[in-house]
């Protein structure tokens, strides 16, 4: 895609040859006088909707970006986003729109902006796919652009526990096992969630936002805020601020958005424990950057970047208490002093992420846990580990922190969809060394690739999350831990060899040897392919009939464009 112009060029479209315009007429219809069509149209993604607790606090951050891109000299052109709350969705059929909305955000912002001509974006999001759907929608479009993420969370509390939206999950299994009382499961599920803001612990909101510093494409500690607090608001004013000095000195995107930079984004997601999804959304990302970045490269990432940070899901904090230690800068400089950041990468501040991090302490504080010293890591390497083997061949993703033992071989239990798996576990006919296969879940085949918090929650809160291994092509949420693999490419709807997999057969997950494997012999499995046919679509129109018409395979992000 060739780039966009200078931010001059594209204003040429209002500004000159005016007199003979009709055009200008709408634009006086909105309150633009005369001197008002030699400025930039900067336009302001609002993604604020009351669906769901993560985008409910935004129109006070869009609204403040409003007041200070036109304190900047520039015009702001504010338009919506729709979201999907994955929290909410999770185990319904609406699960499935979830990675689906990340492709319809980054369409409806790349429209707005290539269809209105404007010079510079502000996206604003909340909820998990906010942040992907509005990454790639910049390095699409390529006009100057900065993400404010809407904050996170704070915590809930019950009975001196803090709390967030997994723990009510959680607290499903624990309470159809007879392991918690009525007062307490009522007492999770009510105070789970006490404010705005997007979910608390190193979950995909959190992951996606705070790489978003390190990529370049955020001001610092702009991530870890919560939205209730006010410094939230005034990172939102300076994010505009920032911005329209970028469309001046026409700072792109893809200026911004390299190799070398989304290695540092990667780099931030091992050191900080973050979610599975990064993965898939971190090659959409590049994709749409044309940037070269493949699974391998995640897992070069994972063998030389420690786990630093002790958060949620598998450590003890939230998104909040990360901010009070130092937030994702101290976290970066870390990182940085032991060469496992690209200093030189150019941010939207027009600075180089080694100048930003300059005056942040090379230590972490003595008075907190959250962040360790490299010297004193949690884990040696990082998280996200990338597995192959004859059930995965393009490759799947596992995270394998946490674990005490973090290899299994079992017997498969085979489900077909999400609802018969939940049936089982509630039903306790799951038992420890059992290996869950969820197919036909993918991409095409859920379509939607939907998360699967619902059915990991309850293994957890039954007690099997160490025991009971659980592979998947589709996805899981960013706050499950314990031993699962999602995002199996080819998945079963195109023919993957998890469509061959029958009940009983020995699966084999190790993560020592990140080996995902069918224990069948190779003419069994060949007898079983000739055998099986693709079963018919889910949907034949609409959306998710689009998409799984169009979306790529998981390993080369579900990307549809």
């Amino acid at each position: 895609m060739p780039d966009q112009p200078r931010y001059n060029s594209r204003s040429r479209n209002v500004t000159e040859g005016v007199a003979r315009s009709p055009n200008r007429s709408m634009y006086y219809a909105m309150g633009y006088r005369e001197e008002d069509f030699g400025k930039p149209m900067i336009g302001v993604a609002n993604a604020h909707s009351t669906i769901t607790p993560c985008n409910s606090g935004l129109q006070k951050l869009a609204d403040a970006a409003v007041a200070t891109v036109k304190a900047s000299g520039a015009n702001p052109q504010v338009f919506g986003t729709p979201t999907i709350s994955d929290g909410m969705s999770m185990g319904t059929e609406g699960m499935k729109f979830s990675l689906i909305s990340r492709e319809v955000i980054a369409d409806c912002i790349e429209t707005c902006v290539n269809g209105q001509w404007m010079d510079g974006v502000v996206v604003i999001g909340g909820c998990d796919k906010n942040m992907p759907g509005g990454m790639i929608a910049l390095a699409r479009a390529n006009v100057p652009g900065i993400y404010v993420y809407g904050g996170t969370i704070k915590p809930g509390h019950w009975k001196g526990k803090d709390l967030t939206i997994v723990s009510s999950f959680e607290a499903v299994g624990e309470f159809t096992a007879g392991r918690m009382s009525q007062e307490d499961f009522q007492g999770i599920e009510r105070n789970a969630c006490p404010s705005s803001g997007s979910c608390g612990g190193m979950y995909t909101a959190n992951t996606m936002s705070s790489s978003f510093e390190a990529l370049g494409m955020s001001l610092l500690y702009s991530s870890t805020m919560a939205n209730p607090d006010e410094e939230k608001v005034a990172s939102c004013a300076e994010s505009a601020r920032v911005l329209v000095e970028a469309v001046k000195r026409d700072l792109k995107p893809r200026d911004i958005i390299t190799r070398q930079s989304i290695e540092n984004a990667v780099s931030l997601i091992m050191a900080t424990g973050g979610s599975t999804n990064a993965v898939l959304h971190y090659l959409a990302i590049a994709h749409a950057a044309d940037v070269p970045w493949t699974l391998d490269d995640f897992e070069a990432v994972r063998r030389k970047v420690p786990v630093i940070c002790n958060l949620k899901p598998s450590g003890q904090y939230v998104a909040t208490d990360l901010h009070k230690a130092g937030g994702v800068p101290q976290v970066m400089k870390l990182l940085l002093d032991a060469g496992l950041l690209h200093g030189d990468c150019i941010t939207i501040t027009g600075r180089t992420l080694a100048e930003e991090l300059a005056d942040v302490p090379g230590v972490p504080r003595a008075d907190q846990d959250v962040i360790r010293p490299i010297s004193q890591a949690l884990y040696a390497q990082g998280h996200l580990a990338i597995l192959k083997g004859n059930l995965s061949p393009e490759g799947a993703v596992a995270k394998i922190t946490g674990l005490k033992h973090p290899a299994i071989t079992g017997p498969a239990r085979v489900f077909d969809d999400e609802d018969s798996a939940m049936d089982a576990i509630l039903g306790d006919r799951i038992r420890p060394g059992d290996v869950l296969v969820l197919r036909y879940l993918g991409p095409k085949g859920g379509p939607g690739m939907p998360e699967m918090l619902a059915p990991t929650g309850a293994l957890i809160g039954k007690g099997l999350g160490e025991s009971v291994g659980l592979i998947t092509d589709g996805r899981f949420s960013g706050g499950t831990w314990g031993m699962v693999v999602g995002h199996v490419s080819p998945e079963a709807f195109e023919g993957g060899t998890i469509a061959l997999v029958q009940e009983g057969d020995s699966v084999t997950i190790d993560a020592n040897r990140l080996l995902i494997q069918l224990n069948v012999a190779d003419e069994e499995l060949a007898r079983r392919r000739a055998a099986w046919t693709r079963p018919a679509p889910r949907y034949t129109r609409g959306v998710l009939a689009k998409f799984a018409a169009l979306a790529s395979s998981a390993s080369k992000g579900a990307v549809t464009g």
